[in-house]
């Protein structure tokens, strides 16, 4: 993983996102499971996000993406989320017996290419310079 840039920064800014459909029904199967692929990595390209790998299982998925700086990470979720069950409900009505598609809440973890006890010499070596 390399570190990205723009015009004002130098980041490397990379989240795994889990979420799932209300009630953990497993409903991302098929032609939904195609389209909602399609639906993410389209929001991502808007977003200016890279996505670096991609699971949609029966029941949940798996979002690997490499974000950028001035995006905040509960809008990026909403986005992806939002965009997906708003064009998934209209395209496949089956899906509007459900209270709404995703529920509210989803997993995050950071990663990157250093670890934290490479940051933290770092940090403690800056003073000695």
């Amino acid at each position: 993983m390399d570190y990205r840039t723009d015009s004002h920064h130098v980041f490397l800014l990379n989240y795994h996102l889990i979420w799932c459909p209300k009630r953990r029904k497993k409903i991302l199967v098929g032609n939904l499971k195609v389209r909602l692929e399609q639906i993410i990595r389209e929001v991502a390209k808007e977003l200016g996000v890279e996505i670096l790998a991609l699971e949609i299982m029966p029941d949940h998925l798996h979002l690997f993406v490499s974000s950028i700086p001035n995006l905040c990470l509960p809008k990026l979720v909403r986005s992806f989320k939002g965009r997906s069950s708003h064009d998934l409900r209209i395209e496949f009505p089956e899906l509007n017996h459900l209270p709404s598609l995703w529920t509210h809440s989803y997993f995050v973890s950071t990663a990157g290419n250093i670890s934290a006890d490479s940051i933290q010499r770092y940090i403690e070596a800056q003073s000695t310079r």
